[in-house]
């Protein structure tokens, strides 16, 4: 179940006959993995003292139930501090909570700073009381694929656990089929600050009750990838009391606009995740004072919207046949546009792609007339143009270029830009007429 758990197990068990070697330690990674937690695993264990991460895989921990444990002597507590353990993973094993609830309090001892729980199942009902006012050095607590008794009804665990809970920094509860956050669970998450709720089941109705007044203070990163919203609004209503909110990732939604809300998004909000959500058009309004926006894979058509703080922008994998106005981005320095259906690069933008520190405009089907070439060969001189460049850039058109690099099309100012060669010639020769005059 934990560090403290086998340890305890093994002052009684170090001397079982017949065990077998299943703690195996990397060095090089200072990683120790023990397989199928038993009796004949904890002989090995003394091979992941030296490891900075710990991770158990599979046994019958629920065969533990009625083990012993006793408060800790002096020379436990000190090994336990000895030991630099600042990761622990338990997988692949059923925990029953009445035990896990006995001996959760001796990492009060470690310095472990990290807690994870993948593909486990949680069983039974733990009595708790003995966390009372119990702080823990662990301030990022994971469960990933995991079953247990819905969170409802269990705010009293919550309540025991609030000494400790009220400092964690990070949460994740992922692909665990969580429908809902009781209000009263946040809020005892006091200086929580990413919370990773993603491939779960929450719907439009379940953010408003879990981000209520009062509910996670602190929290700056929010993960909702892959649930089941599809009311942009109604998400926006939901976390709008999130006013410390800073990155917000709804992707692998399937979002859509609800013209009747007029809601704001908090003020605060800097990265917005919106890839993978089937947006046709750009849904508004936008976080006001965004500098990173993630459009990618959608099917836009055409962007045609302002943001003055904006630095990052994701467009590939859409449908664009443009690029967008730069000018509606003044503070620009990252444009993805990989994978659209542009054909060329105005010149007037590419003058203004120029001064951004990373472009990429890759497999697009590029008009090779000159002016498409040209536009590509000029952004691709400045050095800024990115990943990608020059094998990924080939001509669609016109027959005499298909299929070449662009990199390869011949291109002649003289040919492409005649404003660029007669705007000058012509001012040197009327300065000339002036001169003679």
């Amino acid at each position: 179940m934990s560090v403290s758990v086998l340890l305890l197990l093994g002052l009684g068990l170090l001397g079982a006959e017949g065990r077998r070697n299943r703690c195996y330690f990397n060095r090089t990674q200072e990683r120790c993995v023990c397989y199928n937690l038993s009796e004949e695993t904890v002989g090995s264990i003394i091979q992941c003292l030296a490891a900075t991460v710990v991770e158990f895989r599979g046994g019958e921990v629920e065969k533990y139930i009625a083990f012993p444990i006793r408060e800790l002597d002096d020379s436990a507590i000190e090994t336990l501090g000895s030991l630099i353990i600042q990761k622990v993973i338990i997988a692949d094993v059923l925990v029953p909570e009445i035990l896990l609830a006995r001996v959760l309090r001796f990492f009060s001892y470690t310095h472990v700073k990290e807690l994870v729980f993948d593909s486990c199942v949680f069983q039974g009902t733990g009595d708790w009381h003995g966390m009372d006012g119990q702080s823990l050095p662990i301030l990022s607590l994971s469960f990933n694929n995991v079953t247990s008794a819905p969170l409802m009804g269990n705010e009293q665990a919550f309540s025991s656990l609030s000494t400790w809970l009220e400092t964690l920094q990070e949460l994740a509860v992922t692909s665990s089929h969580v429908t809902s956050l009781p209000c009263a669970i946040g809020k005892v998450f006091r200086t929580l600050h990413t919370l990773d709720l993603a491939q779960n089941s929450f719907g439009d109705g379940s953010l408003t009750p879990a981000f209520c007044q009062g509910a996670f203070p602190q929290l700056q990163v929010l993960s909702l990838q892959h649930n089941n919203l599809t009311s942009y609004h109604g998400v926006c209503e939901g976390v709008q009391l999130l006013q410390g909110l800073q990155d917000l990732n709804l992707s692998q939604n399937k979002l859509m606009a609800d013209p009747s809300s007029s809601c704001q998004w908090p003020a605060s909000l800097r990265i917005f995740n919106l890839s993978h959500t089937g947006l046709e058009e750009v849904l508004t309004p936008l976080p006001p004072n965004l500098e990173v926006l993630d459009l990618s894979h959608n099917h836009l058509r055409a962007v045609d919207f302002s943001l003055s703080s904006l630095k990052k922008l994701f467009l590939s994998q859409n449908l664009l046949q443009a690029v967008p106005s730069l000018r509606n981005y003044p503070v620009l320095d990252t444009l993805h546009l990989d994978n659209n259906s542009i054909t060329e690069l105005p010149w007037d933008e590419v003058t203004l792609l120029g001064h951004l520190q990373d472009v990429t405009v890759a497999n697009n089907p590029y008009s090779c007339s000159c002016s498409g070439a040209g536009g590509l060969q000029a952004l691709a001189a400045t050095g800024h143009l990115g990943q990608g460049w020059p094998q990924d850039y080939t001509c669609q058109s016109p027959p005499g270029f298909q299929g070449w690099r662009v990199v390869a099309v011949p291109v002649s100012v003289l040919r492409c830009h005649r404003a660029a060669v007669v705007a000058p010639l012509c001012v040197a020769l009327a300065l000339l007429a002036l001169a003679g005059a």
